[in-house]
């Protein structure tokens, strides 16, 4: 039975992003309901601590939500939606480049221990392929290294497949 998604964009972005918007036509078409918070405002000053602010309404709005619930985001969307998913029950995580560790902020990426898809670039420029390698081997998530940046610009269809699949499953 399809539930409702949450798709996080990623810093300095928008809810119209290309990944998360792509990712929000495969939901709808497997018959998810799903929303895209609007982090920009959050996002304007560019601080470390906002991250709490970001996080504070994101789980705002999966308290709301309809059952079942998946969390999935894009850099700093996949990290608050991994810390997320510690304070609000969720069916799943789909995390698209995330940061392991943030300068400044406590501690590296936690999650709850629910199905967790990480897809990421080989030439992540900005969150290095080792940590995440680690992170989610320790975890035993699904992973999927692709041959592009940080941005996965040349993946961004590819982004949506594997998110329907993902969403397949639960």
């Amino acid at each position: 039975m399809p539930g409702h998604v949450i798709l996080s964009h990623g810093l300095h972005s928008s809810p119209a992003a290309t990944k998360v918007s792509a990712m929000a036509a495969v939901a709808e078409r497997l018959g998810w309901t799903h929303e895209r918070p609007d982090y920009s405002q959050i996002d304007a000053d560019g601080r470390v601590e906002d991250i709490h602010r970001r996080l504070s309404l994101l789980v705002e709005r999966a308290r709301q939500a309809s059952q079942p619930l998946v969390l999935a985001g894009s850099s700093m969307g996949a990290f608050i939606s991994a810390l997320a998913s510690q304070e609000v029950p969720c069916v799943g995580l789909y995390l698209i480049a995330p940061p392991i560790v943030i300068d400044g902020f406590a501690g590296p990426l936690r999650a709850a221990a629910v199905p967790t898809a990480v897809l990421h670039g080989w030439n992540d420029e900005i969150c290095p392929v080792g940590d995440v390698v680690r992170w989610a081997q320790a975890r035993r998530a699904h992973l999927e290294l692709v041959d592009d940046g940080h941005r996965l610009e040349n993946h961004v269809q590819h982004c949506a497949e594997a998110f329907g699949r993902f969403l397949a499953r639960r």
